[in-house]
C-alpha cells in the first residue's frame, strides 16, 4: 500500500520541522512549505492526501489559501493550525470547508490523532463517490448501519452471518431508536430471500382479535364482517421474511399461536380447521428485558427460549459516542439532499456537545434533532447555535460549582500544572470504575480530549492496557509553541 503525502504549509521553522520529523517516522511522506507561495507549488506539482495549513503565514492569509486549495483540489481535506484561535476563527475555517482545527500549542500525537482521522474520511468518502457503475447499491445494505467502534463492527459481521445462514428465528433487543427495524430489513435484503417478501407489523398497532386476523388471516364467517376469505402476513410471507417489532406487548394467545407456529411451521386461520405450512424468518424485536418479564410471569418461558436462539443487541448511542460524528455526517449528507442544502458539516464544539449527550432516544433522536438543525441552519456548518436549546442545556443537567481557589495550594515553590491535570484524570477515571465517558462528563470534556489526556499521561484504559496502546500511533511526545 503507498504511503499517505502530508504537506504542511507553516513558516515556523521550528514547528514545521518537529510535524514533518514525526509524521516521517508515523509512515507519511511530508511535503514541508514555509510560503503559502511554495505551497501551492507543491500541490500542483505533487498533490498530497492531507494538507496542515497554517492560519498565519508571511506571504497569505491562510483562510484566503483554504479558499484557494478548496477551489483547486476540493477533495484534499485541510487541517488548519493556529496560535490566535477562537470560536469565529474557526467557524470561518469550517465555512470554507476545512476538515478540522488544531490551536496551538497542540502534541504532535495528537495531531496525528487528527491526522488519521481526516485521511480515514477522505478514504470512506472515495470509496462512496468512486464505486464501479456495475456496482448495485442494495437499498438496506450493510452500509446502512453507520458505525467504526469495535462493537458495531462486530454487530455488523453478526448481522451479515445471520443473514447468509438458514436461521429462522431472530431475536433483536435494544433501546428504543437503536435501529432494531433497520437491522431487520438488513438481514433480510442481504439474505437469499432478499427478492421474497418482508412483512412488517408492530405488536401494539392492532387490537388482539385484528392482530391475530392480520397474523394468520381468517375464514369467511369467522365473524362479525367477515365476508370473505383473507390471507394472513405469514401465509403471505412465505419464503421470506416476518418482522415482529414490540413482540414483548403480544397477548398470551397469540403467545401461544407463535410458539406453535415456530414449532410445527404451521399455523390455522381464523375460524379455520386446515394447517397451513409456510417458510417464513421470523425476526423478533423488544426493548424491553424478555427474561425479566419472563421470571414476573408477563411472557411465556417457552416461547422467550425459542425466540432466543440467534440473540442480537443493539447498544444506546451513549455507550458508542465515538460513532456519532460519523452518525452526524451521514445525516447531514441525508438532509442535504432533501432540503437541497449545502451543509459541509458540523463544527467540533457543536460535536463535542453532541457526544456528552445522554441521547435517550438513542439514534432516533440524533437523526430527529439533526433534521430540526438541518432546517434552522443559517450558515455553511451546523454550529452549536444551529442546536435544539435542549441539546445545549440538557434538563436535569446539574449546575456546575465554581471551583474553589483554596482547594489548591501553590504555595512558594509552585505548583506543576500537568502533574494536577493527570491527578484530575486520574481521580475521575477511578470514580467512575474507568468509565470513560462519564469521566469525560465529569470533567466537562469530550471523550476524545480525555482519551487524548490519558494518553499523555500514558494512564490505564477500561481494558487495563496502557492508554499509549489503545490508539493509532499515539504517545506521549513534544508540544508545539
Amino acid at each position: 500500500m503507498a504511503q499517505a503525502a502530508v504537506a504542511i504549509i507553516e513558516d515556523d521553522d521550528g514547528v514545521r520541522t518537529a510535524l514533518a520529523k514525526h509524521l516521517e517516522q508515523h509512515g507519511y511522506r511530508v511535503h514541508a512549505a514555509a510560503t503559502g507561495a511554495d505551497g501551492m507549488k507543491n500541490l500542483r506539482a505533487d498533490p498530497p492526501d492531507l494538507i496542515l495549513l497554517d492560519y498565519r503565514l508571511p506571504d497569505a492569509d491562510g483562510l484566503e489559501l483554504l479558499e484557494e486549495i478548496r477551489r483547486a483540489r476540493p477533495e484534499i481535506p485541510v487541517i488548519m493550525m493556529t496560535g490566535f484561535s477562537n470560536v469565529e476563527t474557526a467557524v470561518r475555517a469550517m465555512h470554507l470547508g476545512a476538515y478540522d482545527y488544531v490551536s496551538k500549542p497542540f502534541g504532535l500525537d495528537q495531531m496525528i490523532f487528527v491526522v488519521n482521522k481526516g485521511l480515514e474520511a477522505k478514504r470512506l468518502r472515495t470509496e462512496t463517490e468512486w464505486a464501479p457503475p456495475t456496482r448495485t447499491l442494495q437499498p438496506f445494505g450493510f452500509d446502512c448501519i453507520v458505525g467504526r467502534t469495535p462493537h458495531m463492527r462486530e454487530i455488523v459481521a453478526l448481522l451479515g452471518h445471520l443473514a447468509k445462514s438458514e436461521a429462522r428465528t431472530i431475536l433483536l433487543q435494544g433501546e428504543s431508536g437503536t435501529g432494531k427495524d433497520l437491522a431487520a430489513k438488513v438481514i433480510h435484503y442481504n439474505s437469499p430471500h432478499a427478492d421474497r417478501p418482508f412483512m412488517n407489523i408492530t405488536c401494539t398497532a392492532l387490537p388482539e382479535a385484528l392482530l391475530e386476523s392480520e397474523l394468520f388471516g381468517h375464514e369467511k364467517g369467522a365473524f362479525t364482517d367477515a365476508r370473505r376469505q383473507k390471507q394472513g402476513l405469514f401465509e403471505l410471507a412465505d419464503g421470506g421474511t416476518i418482522f415482529l417489532d414490540e413482540i414483548s406487548d403480544m397477548a398470551p394467545s397469540l403467545q401461544a399461536k407463535l410458539l406453535r407456529f415456530l414449532e410445527e411451521k404451521a399455523f390455522r386461520r381464523v375460524g379455520g380447521t386446515k394447517d397451513i405450512h409456510v417458510d417464513v424468518c421470523i425476526i423478533a424485536a423488544t426493548n424491553r428485558v424478555l427474561r425479566a418479564l419472563v421470571e414476573r410471569g408477563e411472557f411465556r418461558e417457552d416461547l422467550f427460549y425459542r425466540l432466543n436462539i440467534f440473540p442480537v443487541t443493539l447498544p444506546p448511542l451513549r455507550e458508542r459516542p465515538d460513532d456519532i460524528p460519523m452518525l452526524a455526517d451521514f445525516f447531514v449528507h441525508q438532509y442535504n439532499r432533501e432540503f437541497h442544502k449545502d451543509v459541509k458539516g458540523i463544527d467540533p464544539v457543536a460535536l463535542a456537545v453532541m457526544q456528552a449527550y445522554h441521547w435517550a432516544g438513542n439514534i432516533r433522536e440524533l437523526k430527529n434533532m439533526l433534521e430540526q438543525a438541518m432546517l434552522m441552519a443559517r450558515g455553511g456548518i451546523l454550529t452549536l447555535a444551529d442546536l435544539p436549546v435542549e441539546l445545549r442545556t440538557p434538563a436535569g443537567a446539574p449546575p456546575k460549582e465554581p471551583v474553589r481557589p483554596d482547594l489548591f495550594d501553590i504555595g512558594p515553590e509552585g505548583i506543576d500544572l500537568r502533574e494536577v491535570e493527570r491527578l484530575l484524570v486520574e481521580r475521575a477515571l477511578k470514580q467512575t470504575r474507568g468509565n470513560q465517558v462519564r469521566a469525560a462528563e465529569l470533567l466537562h470534556m469530550s471523550r476524545d480530549q480525555l482519551r487524548y489526556r490519558m494518553q499523555k499521561y500514558n494512564l490505564r484504559t477500561d481494558d487495563g492496557r496502557p492508554a499509549a496502546e489503545a490508539g493509532p500511533g499515539v504517545r506521549p511526545g513534544w508540544e508545539a509553541p
